[in-house]
C-alpha cells in the first residue's frame, strides 16, 4: 500500500539508495514498463548539485536573472518552471510535489529525499557494503537488491536487475490503493 503525503493527492513512491546504486538507471527501464500499463508517471529527482539548464544571454536567463522568482518558459513541446531561492537550502519533498500537474499524472516517483517520510523501495548492491536502509525507516515497504538467496527481512524482496518484478509489485500496490 502506498501511502499518501498530507495533502497531495496521488501515490507516490521513492527509491531511497546510496549514490552509485543505479537509481536513474533503473528508473530508464521502470519507467516505459509503467508507462505501458496505463500509468502517467511524474518524477520528482533531488540533486545535491548546482544546476542551470538554461543558457545566458536567452531571454528566459536574463528575466530570471533580473530578479523573478518564478518563471515558466513555454514551448511547444514542454514547458519549465524555474523557481529561485533567496538562500540555497535543501527543499522539502512536499514544497517540490506542489510544482506537479497532478491533473496530468498517475503515480509521482522520488529518486532523492532518502530521509524524508514517504513510501519507497530501498536499492541495494551487495558488492558497495553499504549498510541497509530499512531497519532504520519504517517507509521502505520493499528491498530491491542484488542478493543471490533470499535473506531474512521482513518486507518484501525483489531483484534489483529485473525491473519488470518491481513494475509488478508497484502495479499491485497501486492497485491496492485503488480499492
Amino acid at each position: 500500500m502506498l501511502k499518501r503525503i498530507e495533502s497531495f493527492p496521488l501515490p507516490l513512491i521513492g527509491f531511497a539508495a546510496f549514490s552509485g546504486t543505479g537509481k536513474t538507471t533503473l528508473l530508464e527501464k521502470l519507467i516505459p514498463i509503467l508507462v505501458s500499463n496505463g500509468i502517467r508517471v511524474g518524477i520528482i529527482k533531488a540533486s545535491h548539485h548546482s544546476v542551470d539548464p538554461d543558457t545566458p544571454g536567452k531571454d528566459s536567463y536574463r528575466l530570471r536573472k533580473a530578479g523573478s522568482s518564478q518563471l515558466v518558459l513555454s514551448t511547444p513541446e514542454r514547458s519549465i518552471c524555474y523557481t529561485e531561492y533567496s538562500k540555497p537550502e535543501d527543499p522539502l519533498l512536499t514544497g517540490q510535489l506542489k510544482l506537479l500537474d497532478t491533473s496530468q499524472l498517475d503515480l509521482v516517483i522520488v529518486e532523492g529525499f532518502r530521509d524524508q517520510p514517504f513510501t519507497k523501495i530501498e536499492l541495494h548492491r551487495q558488492a558497495f557494503n553499504r549498510p541497509l536502509l530499512h531497519p532504520e525507516d519504517e517507509n521502505i515497504i520493499a528491498i530491491a537488491w542484488d542478493m543471490t538467496e533470499q535473506q531474512e527481512t521482513p518486507i518484501p524482496q525483489l531483484d534489483i536487475n529485473q525491473p519488470e518484478q518491481i513494475a509488478d509489485f508497484i502495479l499491485n500496490c497501486l492497485q491496492e490503493n485503488a480499492q
